[in-house]
């Protein structure tokens, strides 16, 4: 592979949201911001200080039935879940991106997130914006009332109806998960959260020049991404794949199998300016419900996910398809059967396995990579039933992004 350094849904009976209420409290979350909490986390007073000026410029949002299950740092007991949103609010983000009045505010990226009870491993099911799904009542989040519930919208209008608590219990009656911790990333926040880190090393498999987000890649390599080209690469559908979300997802789950790794192999969290530049950057970029405002909790959540082998760690799509007409038209609907199966397997921390061609439209496994075959064949051994359907794959695979058209 060349290396190429460029320049730049079952029912359920969810919980009925609070009021959201904004508090200058919390810190970071996502697969990186879950883990520094680990290094901010102190006993020395100059570390004290710095934790709380991160920390009390955050707004964060109540959910209803949360439970601060840590009075101190401790250890996390049990499965947890939680719902990453990516945000494409235009409020207080670059121009470049249509400025203030850009349409309404969207949970564009929504990715489920579940850990098992004996915390050996991790499953984030990343849901298509344009999937067709039920809305159910949500409180506004300015307090003036509730908003009734809706059938047959894309899942992308929950934020927007009723902010992230919103999110939190339409994402519960898709999966039927119970989702006690939340959190949400603005586009400023995600390609910061790229350059605090050192990038990310991303394969393609052609050239891409995407005119949307303004993605190009000369020819086929490796390349490493931060700022506002990693962005670029996590939000095109033009670049990739057939460009369609379903697309998109393939390859930001190429963008995060490498984030894991990363982590995993570069000591990330061992690194006080990169921890410090990390948490810094969600200081100005995300909203956390208050059950995981608490850095013990978030101390605890690194605890569980650091430890976690790679190739226990899946990332998937949650079964969908396109091409119906109806309230499908021009949309994403589920593949029911399939989506119970896959959530079955979750909720009961049952393991499962990918076929091996599984990656879906947009990405495709490096076949020069050697880690990614021992993967394959390891996955064989105990790893639990294949499920066939599913598209997605492990973080101990190396994957490359499909160019459009390729």
């Amino acid at each position: 592979m060349t290396n190429v350094t460029p320049n730049t849904q079952p029912e359920s009976s969810p919980r009925h949201a609070a009021k959201a209420v904004r508090r200058p409290w919390g810190t970071i979350l996502r697969a990186v911001g879950l883990s520094l909490a680990v290094a901010l986390v102190s006993s020395s007073s100059i570390a004290g200080i710095v934790a709380w000026k991160i920390t009390s410029s955050i707004n964060s949002v109540s959910l209803a039935g949360e439970d601060i299950k840590l009075s101190g740092i401790g250890a996390m007991k049990g499965a947890f879940n939680v719902l990453i949103v990516g945000s494409d609010t235009r409020v207080g983000q670059p121009s470049k991106f249509g400025g203030e009045a850009a349409g309404a505010t969207l949970n564009d990226v929504n990715i489920v997130v579940h850990v098992s009870e004996d915390h050996s491993r991790a499953v984030a099911v990343s849901v298509p914006r344009d999937l067709v799904v039920p809305i159910p009542s949500c409180p506004r989040e300015d307090g003036s009332g509730t908003n009734a519930s809706m059938a047959a919208q894309p899942i992308n209008v929950a934020l927007y109806y009723g902010g992230l608590a919103c999110a939190v219990l339409t994402a519960e009656n898709l999966t039927g998960l119970t989702i006690d911790y939340a959190g949400l990333i603005t586009f400023n926040g995600v390609a910061s959260l790229a350059t605090a880190i050192g990038g990310v090393d991303v394969c393609v498999n052609a050239a891409v020049d995407d005119p949307y987000t303004g993605l190009k890649f000369p020819e086929k390599g490796t390349y490493n991404i931060s700022g506002w080209e990693a962005l670029a690469f996590l939000r095109s559908r033009h670049g990739v794949g057939d460009g369609s979300d379903l697309g998109r997802i393939s390859s930001q789950q190429v963008y995060l199998s490498s984030l894991v790794r990363k982590v995993q192999d570069e000591g990330v969290l061992l690194d006080p300016a990169k921890v410090y530049g990390l948490a810094s950057v969600a200081a100005s970029s995300m909203t956390l419900s208050n059950s995981l405002s608490s850095l013990d909790t978030m101390a605890a959540m690194a605890l569980v996910l650091k430890d976690i082998p790679r190739e226990n760690i899946m990332f998937v799509q949650y079964p969908s398809t396109t091409g119906l007409g109806g309230v499908y038209a021009g949309k994403v609907a589920p593949v029911r059967d399939l989506a119970e199966t896959l959530f079955a397997a979750i909720r009961e921390d049952t393991p499962f396995r990918l076929d091996k061609d599984a990656t879906g439209v947009g990405s495709e496994i490096d076949a020069t990579d050697v880690e990614s075959e021992i993967d394959d064949k390891t996955q064989k051994k105990g790893s639990g039933e294949i499920l066939s359907g599913v598209q997605g794959q492990s973080a101990a695979q190396n994957t490359c992004s499909v160019s459009y058209g390729t």
